[in-house]
């Protein structure tokens, strides 16, 4: 199912800059403050509640010193208690999300006088009542059972019919949320409110010896929400500013320290693969891991130019090795066709024999070609080690009959040889046979461990290599016994083959002939 989601945003999925990506995710930063003032009109609900809750608090209190003080009373009376369940709060009855009555009504004149307890006990009563509403800025009425009012302003007039009382001559507090006719926005952050036109109306009954004598109605506008936003704007403004310009301040540091540096790789990457362009130089203000990766990509581009050029020059050498015998054998074919009647068998047989000599070299290059491509694309053997003194000992014994004396310097004990033991043998091999055509009498092979590699020399008594030509010893092709059927590629093979398996071959300093030296990683000793 999931994977059924997926599957059209994969297909239909914008291909975005990174820099616009950062963009929108900062913009959604910044503006999550600005989102969560939204929700702040949940905790407004709470404020109406809560305001809702000191009106309970105040009618409560007013209505045990009314029925204390009521003519004849024996004792403060309050209906029961109705609690919320939580910490033993009174129960809120009003909520924003409801509808909200029209506003109260102007009282109207009531016919006749007010019972003489009424009078007695709004008398005694007043003072309380109107010190309570000046402390509370809450608009508090004394009202008699049938709504005429007994303290407060228009006292003497009657607000009868009112929901809200007639819940409470039943005995019941009742509170409701009116709108406000008098209402008229102040501040800019208002309409955002919703409980900025409303206030609350609360009703509690004065009970006095089991019966309602009187009813406290208590009004307040809830306390407002954005007041102090308003009040604020100032700090508000410096504030969204300051969010913005930091904003601005890190796009920019990471348009350098990424967008732009990756844009640049991107450019370089795309001229290296025409053939042509250059690494650019690391931006100071790129971050770590981008300047990591440019080395990366300096070091990949390197080693393709130095790949390209080696390609280059070995198909040149490839060519040029190629053209030589094979313009001998075009040459001898001509030679036969233009002069085949009259020539002696002893001229044809010996441009046949040139032909077929011609024929051989390319043969012998074709196959030392092949070595040569198996040994650049040869991967290390895991696991595979070769005793070097065995290795060494067995091609000297080999040499031993003909005409070639070697001599060996070993160690008693010399660790092995993180290579296959044939590979080893067949290099080490090419490098005597390298001597005996040179012309030397002996060759000397010593092998010593040095720290966490063995390295094997290996010595002939021979004319050397001219110092002119050891730049290029290992280069392909590159041979002084081209008349002799040298094909120049036996140092290059060696060299690739120890390369694959982490050694290297160099020449090495000697006063006579030629030295080789050739490192190769030692295997761990067993435990």
């Amino acid at each position: 199912m999931i994977e059924a989601i997926k599957a059209p945003i994969r297909r239909f999925w914008p291909r975005l800059r990174l820099r616009t990506i950062l963009l929108v995710t900062f913009v959604f930063v910044a503006a999550l403050p600005g989102v969560g003032a939204l929700f702040l009109r949940v905790y407004e609900n709470t404020l109406v509640r809560q305001t809702e809750a000191e009106l309970i608090a105040q009618s409560s209190a007013l209505a045990a010193i009314a029925s204390a003080e009521w003519p004849g009373s024996h004792g403060p009376e309050l209906t029961p208690r109705i609690s919320s369940g939580i910490a033993g709060g009174p129960l809120s009855t009003i909520d924003l999300g409801s509808r909200p009555l029209p506003e109260r009504p102007a009282p109207v004149p009531a016919p006749g006088s007010p019972a003489p307890d009424a009078r007695a006990a709004a008398a005694r009563l007043e003072p309380v009542v109107n010190a309570t509403a000046d402390a509370t800025l809450a608009s508090i009425l004394l009202l008699a059972p049938d709504g005429r009012i007994l303290i407060g302003k228009d006292a003497g007039e009657s607000l009868a019919g009112l929901p809200e009382l007639a819940a409470a001559r039943a005995g019941r507090p009742e509170t409701v949320l009116r709108r406000r006719g008098d209402y008229r926005p102040e501040y800019a952050f208002e309409w955002l409110s919703r409980a900025s036109g409303l206030r609350i109306h609360h009703a509690r009954p004065v009970i006095v010896n089991g019966n309602i004598v009187g009813v406290l109605l208590l009004s307040r506008s809830p306390r407002a929400l954005f007041r102090g936003l308003y009040e604020d704007r100032g700090k508000i403004a410096f504030g969204v500013c300051a969010i913005f310009a930091t904003l601005v301040l890190l796009s920019g540091l990471l348009s350098r320290g990424i967008a732009r540096p990756i844009e640049a790789l991107s450019q370089a990457t795309r001229d290296v693969a025409r053939g042509g362009g250059t690494v650019p130089e690391v931006p100071p203000t790129a971050a770590i891991e981008i300047q990591a990766l440019y080395a990366d990509f300096a070091t990949m581009a390197d080693a393709i130019d130095r790949r390209s050029r080696y390609l280059r020059d070995f198909a040149h050498a490839v060519s040029h090795e190629f053209k030589t015998p094979l313009a001998g054998i075009r040459g001898a074919i001509e030679i036969l066709e233009d002069h085949h009647g009259d020539m002696s068998e002893a001229d044809r047989r010996r441009f046949l024999a040139n032909a077929g000599a011609d024929a051989d070299r390319l043969a012998q290059l074709v196959t030392r070609l092949l070595e040569l491509a198996r040994a650049d694309m040869a991967e290390a053997d895991a696991g595979a080690s070769a005793d070097m003194a065995l290795v060494v000992r067995r091609i000297a014994d080999a040499w031993a009959d003909r005409g070639l004396a070697i001599a060996l310097d070993l160690p008693e004990a010399l660790p092995r040889a993180t290579m296959p033991g044939a590979m080893l043998e067949a290099i080490v091999e090419s490098l005597v046979e390298n001597s005996r055509q040179a012309g030397a009498g002996s060759v000397r092979m010593a092998a010593n461990e040095t720290g966490r590699e063995i390295l094997l020399t290996i010595a002939d008594d021979g004319p050397g290599i001219p110092e002119a030509d050891r730049a290029r010893i290992f280069e392909p092709f590159f041979t002084s016994r081209r008349a002799a059927g040298g094909t120049g590629l036996g140092l290059p093979i060696a060299r690739s083959l120890l390369a694959s398996h982490g050694g290297t071959i160099d020449l090495g300093a000697a006063k006579v002939g030629t030295c080789f030296e050739i490192r190769v990683p030692s295997a761990p000793a067993a435990a």
